[in-house]
């Protein structure tokens, strides 16, 4: 495939609002885990928040879009210049020809949990003021986005768990090198709500502890939230997505194939569409989720593809599992990884399992890289891999 160049992005987390704050948090391999402290989920174990959601006001005119999910969105938008970049592609390009294609897993379902708290105790009606289309409809986020930018062309969301924002750089590519647009604003934003947190639970997939990737003592996942956002463009730039990888091995609703047969077709035809071969990338962020099964898979996907020698990490030891962000928030980690020449590091991580053979980072590192690849894979054995590079 053509390089679909990276015109600017930006990113927040657990581990602050924008890159240079993300950035400092890998370069010091400082988690931005803590006690679950979400008051509508008391559950006894570590979360990924991010702060500040609480203090968000959307513009009036979009007032009816109000839930903690746009609220994030809005504030990452507002990170690292972004807003302003989309502005100026706007001018270039005109409001119809720009894509907005975002990925999430929960929208606002927080606005409908709290909704059914507040039902009419007779007919069990929910409270007039609830908006669904707005807030928790899955195409909330990309409305929402779109007026904010002021935006007028192709917009949609793609859900597909914890994949949803890795796959939308593969549509904008499809849509930008078919011509339906000229640049896209792609990324995936996914906040806190009881429903992922007691569903995980449920699932017995929620660890008590700060999750620990890849660590031998792993025992489950830590819920996070977070927000990514790309404008992508064909116009040359020193960072561009090479390729990408889509796959669903649909071996289990919930489990991954155990050999990472689906994981590893991803990563493979990320390669070819990239034209590079697998000694080529210079690092692996991993999915990494710290489920015993999901490593374990992801590992042994990687080693089909790459053998044991390409320096890999997971960073959601650090911002928790976004879930239908992760694959934009991670995408940005990879992208400031090459810009920087860093390896993170896999936080929380005592120990490498003995039972997994790839190359997993405890700490970060400094290295000249070249081209990175992001891996994303969701329930269901949806999959999608990314990879990243910078200009020589």
């Amino acid at each position: 495939m053509k390089p679909l160049s990276v015109i600017h992005y930006t990113l927040a987390s657990a581990l602050g609002h924008g890159k240079s704050a993300t950035l400092a948090a890998l370069q010091e391999d400082r988690s931005g885990l803590r006690v679950n402290n979400f008051a509508d989920a008391p559950l006894e174990t570590f979360i990924g928040r991010v702060d500040g959601i609480e203090d968000i006001a959307l513009p009036p005119d979009l007032g009816k879009f109000d839930c903690r999910n746009n609220r994030l969105a809005q504030l990452c938008l507002e990170l690292d210049g972004f807003a302003a970049a989309v502005a100026a592609a706007r001018e270039r390009h005109g409001p119809k020809r720009i894509a907005v294609i975002l990925g999430t897993s929960t929208s606002g379902i927080l606005e409908t949990e709290r909704a059914y708290r507040r039902r009419d105790p007779a007919s069990g009606a929910l409270p007039g003021d609830f908006q669904y289309v707005a807030t928790q409809s899955m195409h909330s986020a990309a409305e929402f986005v779109r007026r904010y930018l002021d935006l007028d062309g192709p917009a949609f969301v793609i859900s597909t768990a914890c994949s949803s924002s890795a796959k939308v750089f593969a549509s904008a590519s499809r849509l930008i090198q078919s011509g339906f647009c000229d640049a896209a604003v792609v990324g995936g934003v996914d906040s806190l709500c009881n429903m992922t947190l007691y569903g995980f639970n449920a699932l017995q997939l929620v660890s008590s502890q700060p999750c620990r990737p890849c660590d031998p003592q792993r025992n489950g996942i830590s819920i996070g939230e977070g927000a990514g956002f790309f404008l992508l463009e064909k116009t040359p730039s020193p960072l561009a997505l090479l390729g990408y990888g889509e796959s669903s091995d649909a071996y289990h609703m919930s489990t991954p194939h155990p050999e990472g047969l689906g994981a590893a077709l991803a990563m493979e035809q990320a390669l070819s569409r990239a034209g590079i071969a697998p000694q080529a990338v210079d690092y692996i962020n991993m999915h990494g989720t710290s489920s015993r099964s999901n490593d374990s898979a992801e590992d042994k996907g990687m080693q089909r593809v790459f053998g044991t020698g390409t320096p890999c990490s997971s960073t959601k030891g650090a911002t928790g599992h976004t879930l239908g962000a992760a694959g934009a928030v991670e995408a940005a980690i990879a992208c400031l990884s090459l810009e920087h020449g860093l390896i993170p590091g896999t936080c929380n991580t005592r120990s490498i399992d003995p039972e997994l053979g790839s190359a997993v980072q405890l700490q970060h590192s400094a290295r000249k890289l070249r081209r990175v690849m992001s891996n994303s894979f969701g329930f269901g054995g949806n999959n999608c891999s990314l990879i990243f590079g910078v200009a020589s």
